[in-house]
């Protein structure tokens, strides 16, 4: 065997002693070659006293003319899925560095266990507050920060609201309202993250936000910053 400029195995044409194997070809379908070849030796050997209805034939033919058009269609979807799943590769890796927002900022209590998040804080951060919220928007707990550097900050809530009451399991949503090293106010909410990285795995593209890797088609938004 000899190895291609593509680090591929090649057959050596100068070994004598090589055996091909055969091409196994799967025969569990019929095609539109194997029905145009049934159609030629069923007229072929046809009974010259009493020859194939001209209509048969057309049905046959109407037949085997819908086979052909169902394969160019079949051929056409696989080319199209492929092109789509290049062109989502593509819009991943160009998306890399630009901010993603999944359009929400929901995060999951359990019965017992803390509610473990992150939220991306794209200035350094002076003071300010996580909050708890529920579906209305109403303050549930309010966590104090201190100084924190600009990126992606892990927080944790074990749970409670402001009163020290276990809340029910359940979806609730997570923010940050802050002051700026340099004096001014912004906000900031889980669910929007830069995209550090793409990963393609099983024809599927993955963006990585935050600490974790997302369905690229999932995200509701990119944005420059």
């Amino acid at each position: 065997m000899a190895i291609n400029a593509y680090g591929a195995y090649t057959a050596d044409t100068a070994y004598t002693g090589a055996t091909t194997a055969a091409t196994n070809v799967d025969k569990s379908a019929l095609g539109k070659d194997d029905f145009l070849k049934l159609l030629l030796l069923e007229l072929k050997y046809q009974d010259p006293t009493s020859p194939m209805d001209s209509e048969k034939i057309l049905t046959q033919t109407s037949q085997l003319a819908t086979l052909e058009a169902n394969e160019n269609t079949n051929k056409a979807l696989e080319t199209l899925a492929a092109s789509l799943t290049a062109s989502m590769q593509f819009s991943g890796i160009s998306a890399i560095g630009k901010i993603a927002d999944t359009g929400s900022n929901a995060i999951v209590k359990e019965d017992g266990a803390t509610s473990d998040f992150e939220i991306y804080l794209p200035d350094n951060v002076a003071s300010g507050n996580v909050n708890i919220l529920d579906s209305s928007g109403n303050t549930l707990r309010s966590m104090p920060i201190g100084a924190t550097n600009a990126g992606i900050a892990k927080y944790s809530w074990d749970g409670l609201n402001a009163s020290g009451k276990a809340l029910d399991a359940g979806i609730y949503y997570a923010e940050a309202s802050y002051t700026k090293t340099d004096g001014t106010a912004a906000t900031s909410r889980v669910g929007r993250y830069p995209i550090e990285s793409i990963k393609f795995d099983g024809g599927v593209t993955y963006a990585k936000l935050g600490s974790s890797y997302i369905d690229f088609s999932t995200i509701a938004e990119i944005t420059n910053n």
